[in-house]
């Protein structure tokens, strides 16, 4: 498989490995937003997460709450933001579902992305069409 963090679960590829188990794999991005930016990656390869499992979601948050700790602690990150991206639209760059734990500093120079207001009408009708119902 092409896929690079299939390859650094298998070991083809080095990487600073900060967390391991049967299931997950957490390491350093090569290219961190802030020292200590970590990816977390199910050693399973899905695309997305839409097709990672709910069990291994789960279990994917529970590690990466207590690595963003460990992160804080270390690092003195004054607070984190933890992302995931899906497809190339959104800036997936890796097709293999990952998270990131990026630890963020006062002043870091980071932004969050621009919003914007709905339109008249357009709130009340989007939240018609999205909402989900418990059965």
């Amino acid at each position: 498989m092409d896929c690079i963090f299939c390859k650094i679960v298998s070991g083809e590829i080095p990487s600073y490995k900060v967390y391991e188990d049967d299931d997950i794999l957490a390491f350093l991005d090569i290219i961190p937003v802030n020292p200590g930016h970590t990816l977390v990656i199910p050693k399973k390869h899905y695309e997305t997460i839409l097709d990672t499992p709910d069990d291994v979601l789960k279990n994917i948050l529970v590690v990466s709450k207590r690595i963003a700790q460990k992160i804080m602690e270390v690092t003195g990150a004054e607070g984190f933001n933890f992302n995931q991206n899906n497809f190339s639209v959104s800036g997936q760059v890796v097709p293999h579902v990952h998270f990131h734990i990026i630890p963020r500093f006062e002043n870091d120079g980071l932004k969050l992305w621009a919003g914007d207001k709905y339109d008249d009408g357009q709130a009340e009708i989007l939240t018609k069409k999205i909402r989900i119902y418990n059965d």
